[in-house]
């Protein structure tokens, strides 16, 4: 992320004169309850750039709102007649007092019938502390400190809304436009689906994904880096997926997986879950998992998921 987070996000503008701001809801009519959304995570990991993508997607947007009025902006909402459909919270946690009005919130929320999601913004400590840095500035949380001891401040009083979090993106090496990409794909369709999937290959040599809700190992497969006529090609190669599919349990391990994911999604719509990040890796996120990934999204896809495929470290060698 180039973007810093200290920077200033625009938000909705203001009511305009009296004659034109939104009027009660007439008597008999029922209050339209508005989406809400929570954008919370680490400082420098992007919360200014989401905020501002929700924004031109139509999101009513407010930056910095004390949790205590959260409940507040979503009645606001509900009494606009329709017209503030969609509202947008950008939260940090700074305190403690802060996260218990934040929680008081959620539970105002629950006693409402509210649906809210939470977005949380990941990113790994070198990511964070090349971007303060880069901007000459320092952690809100670091004090006399260093700025890492501000980042292990903040990772430590986020630690439960990260678990809470319905969708967790880690922008350690994302730049700005593809965070822009991955929210428009999550915000910008006029329907929610009932479940959206990112697969997600990777390579374990280059670390788990963070933001990875479920990860699948492919390293029971024999490597086509050790097949020289495979070896320069990727998982995306038909011979590569071939090799890699025509190998004993390659076929069965995702068959029984796929199966396996049709109960987890059955149970995270349940639950009202509406993202799932699943990451599938191989020694070097090259072949085996590309591959996998690939046969998995598409077999996803025909059960009625909405699937992005993400390769994070094809090409990185």
């Amino acid at each position: 992320m180039s973007e810093h987070e200290t920077q200033q996000t625009g938000t909705a503008p203001a009511p305009g004169p009296a004659d034109d701001r939104q009027q009660a809801p007439e008597a008999g009519t029922e209050p339209v309850i508005p989406e809400l959304v929570i954008i919370s995570g680490m400082s420098g990991a992007g919360r200014s750039t989401a905020a501002k993508c929700l924004e031109d997607l139509g999101w009513f947007v407010v930056d910095n709102l004390p949790p205590a009025l959260i409940p507040t902006m979503v009645e606001l909402g509900a009494r606009s007649q329709g017209n503030v459909a969609r509202i947008a919270v950008v939260v940090d946690v700074r305190g403690r007092r802060f996260f218990d009005n934040l929680r008081e919130s959620f539970a105002d929320l629950e006693t409402r019938h509210v649906t809210r999601r939470i977005v949380f913004l990941e990113s790994s400590d070198e990511a964070l502390v090349r971007r303060f840095e880069s901007v000459r500035r320092p952690h809100p949380l670091q004090g006399e400190g260093r700025i890492v001891d501000g980042i292990e401040a903040e990772r430590e009083l986020l630690r439960e809304l990260r678990g809470d979090a319905d969708l967790v993106i880690d922008t350690s090496s994302l730049n700005v436009h593809e965070l822009r990409a991955k929210l428009d794909a999550q915000f910008a369709g006029e329907e929610e689906p009932e479940l959206r999937a990112t697969v997600m290959s990777f390579g374990y040599k280059y670390g788990l994904p963070v933001d990875a809700d479920l990860v699948v190992d492919c390293r029971f497969l024999p490597n086509p880096h050790w097949v020289p006529e495979l070896r320069p090609f990727t998982g995306l190669n038909e011979e590569v997926s071939g090799y890699v599919f025509n190998q004993p349990g390659a076929k069965e391990f995702l068959d029984r997986y796929t199966e396996l994911l049709q109960l987890i999604a059955a149970g995270y719509r349940r639950e009202g879950k509406r993202y799932v990040t699943i990451a599938v890796g191989c020694t070097g996120g090259k072949h085996r998992s590309v591959a996998m990934s690939e046969k998995l999204a598409a077999r996803l896809a025909t059960e009625g998921v909405e699937t992005v495929v993400v390769h994070r470290d094809m090409g990185r060698e």
